[in-house]
Formats: C-alpha cells, sequence, structure tokens
C-alpha cells in the first residue's frame, strides 16, 4: 500500500490516540483506570476482547491496548495530553479569591449578555453554571448566619461592650470555620471546583492564557510526530472543555501544514463538548476562528457525540453553527446523540440519572444496550472514524443556528 492510499482505506491495524481531559486537576492515572475498567465490561457485553498494556519509553502518560474486534487484530498507543498542572495553578486555595472569582465570572457572562444567549441553547449546562454560584452563596449566608446567632447571644449574656467583643469573634471564628468546612468537603458539593472551572475562561474572556498557549503548541507537537509515523490513524479525542483545546490545536496543525496528504487518517472525536461556553465570550476570537477553519478542512473527520442526559454536556449543539461563525462549504462536525436513555437499561439509567458528573464521562464507559457508539470500538477497532459514521445522519434534533451575540474572529 503507498501512503497516499491510507486516508482512503477504512482498515486499521495500529492507531494513536491523543485524550485531550476537561478541566480536571487529577493525575491522568485515573482516565487509564477507567479505561481498563469500562473497557473490559463492555468487551463483555459486546462479545470482543480488549487488554492494556503499560506503555514503554519516555514523553506523555499513556498506556497501549491490544484489540480482537471483528475478528481483527488492533494495537492503539493512547496518551493523555496532561495540561492538569495548569489547572491546579488556576484553583485558588483562598476562600475569599474565589469568591471574588464568583462575582468576576457572574459580571463577565452577565454583564456581556452571553448567560441570556446560552439559555437558548441548553438549560443543563446554565443550570450546572449557575450551581456553583448559588452554592456559595449559600455556604456564605449560612456563615453570616450563624456569626449574627452566636453574635446576638451576647445580650443574652450580658449587654456589655466586651461581651459584644468577644460573642462577635467567637461569631466570626465559627463563620470562618463553617466555610473551610465546606470547602474541604468540595468533593462532595463540587461548588469550588466547578467555580474554577468556568472561572478559568471568563477571566480572560474567552482567550486562552498564556500558559496555555504554550502547552497546546506541545499537543500539537505530538500529534504532529504521531502523523510522521507508519500508523494506520491517528484519532484526538476531546472531552468536555478538552474539545475546544482540541479544535484550536488541530486548526493550528493544518495551517501550518504539519498534517501530511499521504500519512495516517486523522480523525477528531469531540465527546460531552461545552464549546459555547467559551466561544460564546468577547474575546474568543481565537477559538471562533479556529471553528470556522476546522469545519471546512478534509484533512480530518470530526465527529461530535453529546448526550442530552448529560447536563453538563451542550447536548447536540453544533459547536461551529451556534457560535455564529459557520462559513460556507462546512463539513464538520458530523452531530449526533449517544442516547443515553436508550444506549442504558432502565435500570442502569435509574442509577446513573441524578449522578450529573459521573453522566459527563458516560462517553469513556460502557453501555449496556450499545448501538452505534462505542468509545472502545472507535479507540481500539479496526475502523477508522471517518469509515464508522461515513453513513451516519446527523441527528435530526440538533441545534444549528446562529445564537452567540459575538462571531468576531482573530485576524
Amino acid at each position: 500500500m503507498n501512503s497516499g492510499q491510507k486516508r482512503q482505506t477504512p482498515e486499521v491495524k495500529t492507531r494513536r490516540v491523543f485524550y485531550i481531559p476537561g478541566y480536571d486537576p487529577i493525575h491522568p492515572r485515573r482516565y487509564r483506570e477507567l479505561y481498563r475498567k469500562e473497557g473490559a465490561a463492555q468487551a463483555d457485553i459486546s462479545g470482543y476482547e480488549i487488554a492494556l498494556k503499560p506503555k514503554t519509553g519516555e514523553g506523555n502518560y499513556g498506556w497501549n491496548v491490544d484489540a480482537q474486534i471483528d475478528g481483527a487484530a488492533v494495537t492503539s498507543q493512547v496518551d493523555v495530553l496532561v495540561w492538569s498542572d495548569i489547572v491546579r495553578k488556576s484553583m485558588s486555595n483562598s476562600i475569599p479569591t474565589t469568591y471574588w472569582q464568583l462575582l468576576c465570572t457572574a459580571w463577565t457572562y452577565i454583564g456581556s449578555g452571553v448567560l441570556w444567549r446560552l439559555m437558548r441553547l441548553r438549560k443543563g449546562p446554565v443550570i450546572a453554571a449557575l450551581y456553583p454560584v448559588g452554592m456559595l452563596l449559600l455556604q456564605a449566608s449560612l456563615a453570616l448566619m450563624l456569626w449574627v446567632g452566636v453574635y446576638r447571644l451576647h445580650g443574652v449574656a450580658a449587654n456589655h461592650w466586651a461581651a459584644q467583643v468577644l460573642f462577635g469573634l467567637a461569631g466570626a471564628a465559627l463563620a470562618v470555620s463553617l466555610l473551610r468546612w465546606f470547602k474541604k468537603k468540595d468533593n462532595k458539593f463540587f461548588a469550588y471546583y466547578l467555580m474554577h472551572d468556568y472561572a478559568y475562561s471568563a477571566q480572560t474572556g474567552g482567550a486562552n492564557t498564556p500558559e496555555l498557549e504554550v502547552r497546546m503548541t506541545r499537543f500539537a507537537d505530538d500529534i504532529a510526530g504521531a502523523l510522521a509515523q507508519e500508523v494506520d490513524e491517528v484519532l484526538v479525542v476531546g472531552h468536555s472543555s478538552g474539545a475546544h483545546l482540541g479544535v484550536s490545536v488541530l486548526a493550528d496543525l493544518i495551517r501550518a501544514g504539519r498534517v501530511p496528504t499521504d500519512g495516517p487518517a486523522l480523525g477528531f472525536l469531540t465527546l460531552g463538548q461545552v464549546v459555547p461556553m467559551v466561544s460564546f465570550l468577547p474575546k474568543a476570537q481565537r477559538l471562533r476562528a479556529d471553528l470556522a477553519y476546522l469545519s471546512t478542512r478534509d484533512e480530518l473527520a470530526w465527529v461530535d457525540v453529546t448526550a442530552p442526559g448529560d447536563g453538563c454536556a451542550f447536548a447536540l449543539c453544533d459547536p461551529v453553527a451556534v457560535s455564529g461563525v459557520a462559513p460556507q462549504g462546512k463539513r464538520w462536525p458530523l452531530v449526533f446523540s449517544a442516547a443515553f436513555t436508550k444506549t442504558l437499561s432502565p435500570e442502569r439509567w435509574k442509577a446513573l440519572r441524578w449522578r450529573f458528573f459521573r453522566l459527563h464521562f458516560q462517553y469513556l464507559c460502557a453501555f449496556d444496550r450499545p448501538r452505534d457508539y462505542d468509545y472502545f470500538q472507535i479507540t481500539a477497532g479496526p475502523q477508522t472514524l471517518a469509515a464508522r459514521y461515513a453513513e451516519r445522519p446527523a441527528s435530526k434534533s440538533r441545534i444549528d443556528h446562529a445564537v452567540s451575540k459575538f462571531t468576531s474572529v482573530a485576524a
């Protein structure tokens, strides 16, 4: 086979996968364990074989996958493109700083009119965005009520200035302790985590920070290196906030002529994307330009999978169209639903229905009633992303008209 035929063949024997996580401070080993556990479960359900092996050599954290699917043996290498260190740096340990972020983020989205535009798309992710605001304000209100309640006890004890000071200080100490307790238990409430998530993009009005741009350049170099190898497919997977990073990384690669015409097939899979939370912001010209550019390119196949059952994603919202930058000749992305209510049994759906954060990761997990979306066949199976969905129509219920107030693009 000459190299020029690679892009046209649907068959894959070797693959490089680059996974871009969302805004996540956790070590990437969590994704390896998730892949191992859920891949084994999906293999049992769907009747194929999949096994993980340690990745050898230096470079990105990752693992190797050997699979036997549809009678074909496939070897894939999965790399996690890590930016969790940047995420951790952006997550303030200070309670006052987090409340300041709350005010600034609310002003960015409400004052600019972006919030009202987002509400025209899906209520779920907007509610998810408002949740940390409401939860943090509730925590502050309870702390204030505790302080006031303790302070007023001085009138019962003795109406004296010394008692006022004593009970006032005691109330303040208890109020601060309560706020610290809420912060310590944020693995249950997720208020601080989500506040930092939304504040990260809001603080720059949708522009990337210089540190993130440097990291994205490194991501592009890693992917370009894989495109120069003798593999059948290079697949980039962007989950949640990782979706819009992937858009810009791939747009940069193609603009720079770093996607060889005689190289591996290039696939781009976006899962549970929240692109409008960034692309609707006034200073997101870079992202909007990249969305418009990538949507017309024939160097790749771009598939966007969401589900209305995922309250944290902009389900079935075409990220290019709703951002108001769909150009003539737009080809991508192919938008369809993972249809949780149909691909999960009633029992499984009932167990997960109100576990919002778990559902946001369901795209990376096993389905007990799988249809045409299977994360493990996509990342370890014998078909390219383009071949797998060549005949797949877009979901009829998708939102594909312009909604964003801000549509300017980078010069």
